[in-house]
């Protein structure tokens, strides 16, 4: 299941969304350029036949600077990173030593990523995404977005926001980020819920650089 965890942000997907889920989204996508925060995701496999389900939790730091540009640290339980440089995705597993690169422009398209990090506004997402509002929950505000392309992994991605306020206080409310779901073809579900948000926050220009570490394996896709 441990794998799970990074295929889930980098997989095609379906999102559902509420009342004002897509003014949220479009507000987001419009004015918060970057963002920084705390995540905790817990994985639930549906059920097997006698057995009850079974849920795995892990927890680490995000951050993004638009367009194309991301960082999902894994701290626990397994060290994980998922990093986007704009030309090159790049996943590494601690526990193997290894390191995965893609590039990154086939390997985000119609993703969970691509939906909250990576897209330069909202004419992008809607390239690759049917996008449509849900009911308010959870103090939430809900986006639900179907992908275009039939072959994704993914059945569907709830994305939750709640109003938050810009870092430029003359530029009035923001939208902050809050939740995601995602559920997968098998089943599985993930959920993955943000704290201590910083908006629009100014980011060292080396927080997206990756650099495989010394005898790391290698592998190009």
């Amino acid at each position: 299941m441990k794998n799970l965890l990074a295929t889930f942000l980098i997989a095609g997907c379906v999102l559902s969304a509420r009342a004002n889920g897509l003014e949220s989204l479009e507000t987001f996508v419009k004015t918060v350029s970057s963002g920084r925060a705390e995540f905790t995701q817990v994985v639930t496999a549906p059920a097997k036949e006698g057995q009850s389900t079974r849920s795995k939790t892990s927890s680490g730091t995000f951050a993004f600077s638009r367009p194309n540009r991301f960082r999902f640290i894994y701290k626990k339980p397994f060290e994980q990173s998922i990093v986007a440089d704009g030309q090159t995705l790049w996943l590494y597993d601690a526990d193997l030593n290894q390191v995965t690169a893609r590039k990154q422009s086939s390997a985000l398209g119609s993703t969970p990523a691509a939906l909250i990090a990576a897209a330069p506004d909202l004419r992008a997402l809607q390239a690759d995404f049917i996008l449509a509002a849900a009911p308010d929950k959870d103090g939430l505000q809900w986006v639900v977005a179907t992908p275009k392309a039939k072959d994704g992994q993914l059945q569907a991605v709830r994305v939750g926001f709640r109003a938050g306020q810009a870092s430029d206080k003359s530029a009035g409310k923001s939208t902050e980020l809050a939740a995601l779901e995602i559920l997968d073809s098998f089943g599985q579900r993930s959920m993955l819920s943000f704290s201590k948000v910083e908006v629009n926050p100014n980011l060292p220009a080396d927080t997206f650089q990756f650099k495989p570490p010394k005898g790391a394996d290698v592998i190009r896709q």
